[in-house]
């Protein structure tokens, strides 16, 4: 992907990548930031799916975002979300959130849950565009007595395999599986 000020990729999170998360959760959240041990936790969690948005080339690659879900049974809760100021408006939180949102579909979540706070408007228009809707109001939830808006939204279930192609004939994996099906019925 591409962005104004060069190329970016997603990745999955690793150990490797905790400290510069716990870097970026410093700078971004100041006041409510979560310590390396809690990063790191998250990150090897089994519950928990964590992206990291790079740019530049090896080896001077660095983190210039982060996202991470948890997904419990059917739900899934976004823990996190952040973007390096200066590099918001550039479709990294969209394709992080989008990323989210497939790791909790392939884990078997239907619906997915997240906070965020009642002032950061830019946020809450991301999540509405992904069809996001106001839940409830979790007061002084944040550092400074800000509060919470929680936001539900349903998740789309995975889409089957097609069966056919454009023309309508079976596609080559069907046609591979119905004649190992017909060699199995021979013997």
């Amino acid at each position: 992907m591409s962005s104004q000020a060069g190329t970016w990729r997603l990745r999955a999170a690793t150990v490797a990548d905790v400290a510069d998360i716990e870097h970026l959760e410093q700078q971004i959240f100041p006041d409510d930031a979560w310590s390396l041990e809690m990063i790191l936790g998250e990150v090897t969690h089994p519950t928990r799916s964590y992206w990291v948005a790079m740019t530049g080339e090896s080896p001077e690659e660095r983190v210039i975002g982060y996202a991470g879900v948890m997904v419990v049974g059917d739900t899934a809760d976004v823990q996190n979300i952040a973007v390096v100021p200066g590099m918001e408006g550039r479709g990294i939180g969209t394709a992080l959130l989008t990323r989210l949102h497939q790791e909790a579909v392939d884990r078997g979540a239907r619906e997915v849950l997240l906070e965020v706070r009642v002032d950061n408007q830019r946020a809450q228009d991301l999540y509405r565009r992904f069809g996001y809707r106001d839940l409830t109001v979790r007061p002084r939830y944040y550092p400074g007595g800000v509060d919470a808006l929680v936001m539900h939204a349903e998740l789309a279930p995975p889409r089957p395999p097609s069966t056919t192609d454009l023309t309508g004939h079976m596609t080559t994996s069907q046609r591979t599986s119905h004649r190992i099906e017909d060699h199995d019925r021979d013997q």
